[in-house]
């Protein structure tokens, strides 16, 4: 299996160190950044390309890890050249766009995997698991944050461009509204409310999001752009009918578990967390790779990515019509 990564900042280096550990070969790597991509050829003993053609003639999956808004049209060549993709997060800037990305890869018998790494995070993954084996009982009501200080100047300015990149709820809450879907299932209604900076030079960016399921769960999402830099918080609590799981990244202990339990028993027990001996990106590369070569499913379906979208546009929506919005409504 031969891998090219399109893109050399951050994300790039992470799937390159993610693929390393694979038995794929990593062949090289393209980039505006020529520097960045000349020094991580160079780490993994690799190439660099002067073009997409170029690339895609040499592998078997491309890698993209390129602002937002490139996504749309780079799988869709990829596609037509008959090559697996591994696309960052979020798939695309709008619902068709992503219906066309989705299509275009089946239609070419290809496969598409959205880079949703929250879900490959051990302490997300385990708490999970608990809710899947039933030991919170019927959810209720779950909290998630997700704050972090505004994207930097230089390569990482387009974060702040919604033009390029969606904006906060399509770039970092995204990340959240997927879990909360993940666990509760099918939403029937969103309602968003955000604040944004008016100082000069910032652009700061905070809101809240509230989800109702078709279950009757709700839950209530938290993120922004707002910390100092380097600030960057995260946590959840998910209660049910029989107890409680929480975590925060400020947390140094495991994730916490509060059952109902028989009278006179311990109140609560830690939920042991399955330690890995990776980053979360290398999990889910891992994860990516084995799917591939065993033909197998992806824990993140291309409909999952696409519905994820569809909450970040149902959000958007909520915030300019100033009411909850059904998913269905928006386009």
């Amino acid at each position: 299996m031969r891998v090219g990564i399109v893109g050399a900042g951050s994300m790039g280096q992470a799937h390159a160190a993610g693929w390393v550990q694979t038995e794929a070969t990593l062949v090289g790597f393209l980039s505006n950044e020529q520097t960045s991509a000349e020094v991580l050829a160079r780490r993994y003993g690799a190439r660099t390309f002067a073009n997409y053609r170029a690339l895609l003639d040499e592998v078997d999956v491309v890698d993209l890890c390129v602002p937002t808004d490139l996504h749309y049209e780079l799988a869709l060549q990829a596609a037509q050249a008959g090559k697996h993709a591994v696309c960052e997060k979020p798939l695309a800037l709008s619902l068709g766009e992503a219906k066309a990305m989705i299509d275009v890869c089946h239609d070419a018998g290809v496969r598409l995997f959205v880079a949703h790494v929250l879900r490959f995070f051990p302490q997300y993954r385990s708490a999970a698991d608990a809710v899947r084996a039933g030991h919170l009982g019927d959810l209720g009501v779950m909290r998630f944050k997700r704050v972090s200080y505004p994207p930097h100047a230089g390569q990482a300015s387009w974060f702040a461009d919604e033009e390029r990149s969606g904006g906060m709820i399509f770039d970092l809450m995204i990340h959240d509204l997927d879990y909360a879907r993940w666990l509760g299932g099918d939403v029937t209604r969103v309602f968003a409310k955000s604040v944004r900076s008016t100082h000069p030079g910032a652009n700061g960016d905070y809101a809240l999001v509230t989800l109702r399921f078709a279950s009757g769960a709700m839950a209530l999402v938290e993120g922004g752009w707002v910390y100092p830099p380097g600030v960057f918080r995260t946590g959840f609590d998910l209660a049910g009918t029989d107890g409680l799981i929480e975590w925060s990244s400020d947390d140094t202990e495991p994730v916490h578990r509060y059952l109902r339990g028989e009278a006179g028993s311990a109140a609560a027990v830690g939920l042991p967390l399955t330690v890995l001996p990776e980053d979360p990106y290398t999990t889910e590369i891992k994860h990516v790779y084995e799917a591939l070569r065993d033909d197998t499913p992806f824990l993140v379906a291309p409909e999952d990515a696409f519905e994820a979208l569809r909450l970040c546009v149902s959000a958007r929506e909520s915030l300019r019509r100033g009411r909850a919005v059904r998913p269905e409504e928006v386009a």
